[in-house]
C-alpha cells in the first residue's frame, strides 16, 4: 500500500480491494500470495482455481436440470391414472368449468416460474448491457492515455533528433568554413573552435536521453524501434476510433515497451470483445422473446427450438463466468499495486532504469528530475556557444566579411536548437507522462473493474436463470393440449359429419351444462304441419336387412339430409316447446 500512496490522485478502490483479499490456492491447495505476477505459473495456477468454480457451478446445473426431466419423463408416468381420477373428480365438483383442481394449479405454477426466470434473464441482460458499455469506456479512457503518452514520447524523441541533426550540421557545415575564413588569426579561430567543441558535447549529452530511445524516426511521422521494422506508434495523437491499426510483424511486443503498440493492440482486442459481448446479450434476449412468445400461443416446437438455443446460452453464461472471474481477480492484483509491476517488469525497465520509471510513475515534488543534470549541463553549453558568436561577430565580423554568411547559419541553427530545448524541458518534466499514467489506471482500475463485475453478475444471473429455464419448460410443454386431442374430444361428442368442428365444440361445452333436450322430444310431435304444398315424400324401399334403401329413387326425389342446428338454436327451441301447451295444439289443427 506504500507503493500506492505515491501515486498522486490514484487509489485502490473498495472493489479492488476486496478481490485482492480472497484467498489463493494453487492446484495443489495451497496458499499463495496475491502479488500479479502474471508469468509466474504458480500465479496462473491461482486464476484456474478460481476460473474452476464456474465449472462446479456448471455440473450442479447440470444434475438439477437432469434430476427434473427424470422426474418429468419417469416419475410423471407412474402418476397419469391417478391424477385422470383426481382431475376428474376436480371436474365434478367444479361443474367442468376448464382447468381445476391438481392439473390447473400444476400448469399454473409451471407456467409462472418460466416467467419468472425469463424476467430474471431480462434484468441480467439489462446489466449485461450497461457492465460492457463500462467496459468499453474504461478501454477507451486506457488506450487514449497510452496514445496521448505514445505521442509525448514521439515528440521528445523528435526534438532530440531534430536538435542533434541541427548541430551536427553546424559543426560540418557553417562552423567548418568559418575556421577556413578565419585561417591564422587566432582571436577569432578559437571562440569558433570552442563552438565546435560545444556543439559536439551538447549532441553527447542529448544522446543519453534514454526516455525515448526506443524510437527512432522514419519517414511520414511514424516510429519504429531499434532493431525492428515494424511500426510502434504515431506522431500525430487520435483517438483510438480513428488510430491507425498498427502490429509487429516479428515479435510479439516490441523492447522496450511501446505505448503506441499496446494501445492499438488493446483497441483491437476490445472491439472484438466489446462485439462478442453484444451477440451473447442478443442472443440471451432473442431466446427469452421467444419462450414468453411459444408460452402465449402453447407452441411447442416453438419451445422445443428454444430450449436447444438455451442449454448454448446455460454453457456460454457459466463460460464467460469463470473467465470473468480470473480476469477480475487478476485486475484487482495489479490495480492494487501497480507501481510494483511497472518497476519489476522487463518489458518495461528493459532500456529505462529504474530511477527514471520511478520519477515519472510517482512524480514526487521532492525528487529531481534524473535529466536535471544532463539538461543544465546542455543549457550551458547552448549559452557559451551564444555567448560566443555574439564576440565573433562584434569582433571578427568587420576584417572577415566573407564569415557573415556562416555566422549567421550558426546563429540561425543556435535558436531553432534553443527553442526546441525549451520545449524538451518542458516535455521531460513528469506532471505530463504521470498524468497520462494515472488516467490510465483510472480507465483500467475503476471503470474497466466495474464494468466487469457488472459483467461477472450477468453471467451468474443469466446461468442461474437459463437453469430454471430448462427446468420448468418440459412441464411446460407437457400441459399443452395438441389439435390431435382437441379434434377426438370433439369427435367423441358428436359423430354428424355436417356439423362444424366450432359447432361440435360449442356442443362439447353445452353437454357439461347439463343435457339439452332433444329436437324431437317434446309433447305433440306426432302433429304434421297442415299448410304444406310440398308434394309427399316416397317411401323408401326396405331392404332385406330392414335398412331403407333409395337406390331405385332419383337423386331430386331422395330426402335430403337433417339440417345442422347450433346448441343455442336447440335450447331455444326445446325451451320454447317444453313450456307450451300440447291440448292448445291439438285443438288449433283439429279444425
Amino acid at each position: 500500500m506504500a507503493a500506492i500512496a505515491t501515486v498522486p490522485n490514484y487509489t485502490p478502490s473498495l472493489w479492488v480491494r476486496l478481490c485482492h483479499a480472497i484467498p489463493r490456492l494453487d492446484l495443489t491447495l495451497q496458499t499463495r500470495n496475491s502479488v500479479f505476477t502474471p508469468d509466474s505459473w504458480e500465479y496462473q495456477q491461482t486464476l484456474l482455481v478460481l476460473s474452476s468454480f464456474s465449472a462446479i457451478a456448471l455440473v450442479l446445473s447440470l444434475l438439477v436440470i437432469l434430476s427434473f426431466l427424470i422426474y418429468y419423463c419417469c416419475c410423471r408416468r407412474g402418476e397419469g391414472g391417478r391424477d385422470a381420477e383426481e382431475e376428474e373428480e376436480d371436474d365434478d365438483a367444479s361443474g367442468g368449468q376448464g382447468y381445476s383442481g391438481r392439473k390447473g394449479r400444476g400448469i399454473c405454477c409451471v407456467t409462472w416460474v418460466s416467467v419468472a426466470a425469463v424476467t430474471l434473464c431480462c434484468v441480467a441482460i439489462g446489466i449485461g448491457f450497461y457492465g460492457n458499455s463500462e467496459a468499453n469506456d474504461g478501454m477507451y479512457q486506457l488506450t487514449s492515455s497510452f496514445l496521448t503518452a505514445n505521442y509525448t514520447l514521439a515528440s521528445i524523441n523528435l526534438l532530440v533528433s531534430d536538435t542533434m541533426a541541427g548541430l551536427q550540421q553546424s559543426v560540418s557545415g557553417p562552423l567548418t568554413s568559418m575556421e577556413e575564413v578565419f585561417g591564422g588569426h587566432k582571436p577569432a579561430l578559437v571562440p569558433t573552435r570552442s563552438c565546435r567543441r560545444l556543439s559536439e558535447r551538447v549532441v553527447s549529452l542529448l544522446s543519453n536521453l534514454t526516455l525515448g530511445r526506443g524510437l527512432i524516426p522514419i519517414t511520414d511521422g511514424f516510429y519504429r524501434a531499434n532493431g525492428s521494422e515494424s511500426i510502434v506508434g504515431a506522431l500525430t495523437p487520435a483517438p483510438p476510433s480513428v488510430a491507425p491499426t498498427l502490429s509487429p510483424s516479428a515479435n510479439n511486443i516490441p523492447a522496450p515497451f511501446s505505448p503506441g503498440w499496446a494501445a492499438n493492440t488493446l483497441m483491437v482486442n476490445e472491439d472484438y470483445r466489446w462485439l462478442s459481448y453484444v451477440l451473447l446479450l442478443l442472443l440471451d434476449l432473442v431466446v427469452c422473446f421467444f419462450i414468453l412468445l411459444g408460452l402465449a400461443k402453447q407452441a411447442r416446437w416453438l419451445l422445443i427450438l428454444m430450449t436447444v438455443l438455451a442449454w448454448l446460452a446455460l454453457f456460454l453464461s457459466w463460460g464467460s463466468l469463470g473467465l470473468e472471474t480470473a480476469t477480475v481477480v487478476a485486475l484487482s492484483d495489479f490495480c492494487f499495486d501497480p507501481n510494483t509491476f511497472v518497476l519489476n517488469s522487463t518489458h518495461f525497465n528493459s532500456r529505462t532504469s529504474t530511477e527514471v520509471l520511478d520519477y515519472y510513475l510517482t512524480c514526487d515534488r521532492k525528487m529531481s528530475s534524473p535529466f536535471q543534470q544532463i539538461l543544465t549541463q546542455s543549457q550551458r553549453a547552448l549559452s557559451s556557444i551564444h555567448s560566443h558568436l555574439s564576440s565573433l561577430e562584434r569582433d571578427a565580423l568587420p576584417r572577415f566579411p566573407k564569415a557573415e554568411k556562416s555566422l549567421r547559419e550558426v546563429q540561425q541553427i543556435l535558436n531553432a536548437t534553443e527553442g526546441n530545448f525549451h520545449q524538451l524541458v518542458a516535455l521531460l518534466n513528469c506532471r505530463g507522462l504521470n498524468k497520462d499514467y494515472v488516467d490510465s489506471l483510472k480507465g483500467l482500475c475503476y471503470d474497466g473493474m466495474e464494468g466487469l463485475l457488472f459483467l461477472s453478475l450477468y453471467s451468474f444471473l443469466s446461468a442461474l436463470a437459463f437453469t430454471a429455464i430448462l427446468c420448468s419448460l418440459p412441464g411446460a410443454w407437457r400441459s399443452f393440449h395438441s389439435d390431435s386431442e382437441e379434434y377426438e374430444d370433439s369427435d367423441s361428442e358428436s359423430e354428424d359429419p355436417f356439423t362444424s368442428h366450432q359447432a361440435r365444440r360449442q356442443t362439447a361445452t353445452g353437454s357439461q351444462r347439463g343435457a339439452l333436450p332433444h329436437f324431437y322430444s317434446y309433447q305433440g310431435a306426432g302433429w304434421t304441419p297442415p299448410f304444406s304444398s310440398a308434394p309427399p315424400l316416397p317411401t323408401p324401399n326396405v331392404s332385406s336387412n330392414g335398412s331403407p334403401g333409395y337406390e331405385n329413387l332419383p337423386l331430386s326425389d331422395r330426402q335430403s339430409p337433417p339440417p345442422s342446428y347450433s346448441p343455442s338454436m336447440l335450447t331455444g327451441y326445446g325451451g320454447s316447446q317444453s313450456h307450451s301447451n300440447p291440448s292448445h295444439s291439438r285443438h288449433l289443427y283439429s279444425h
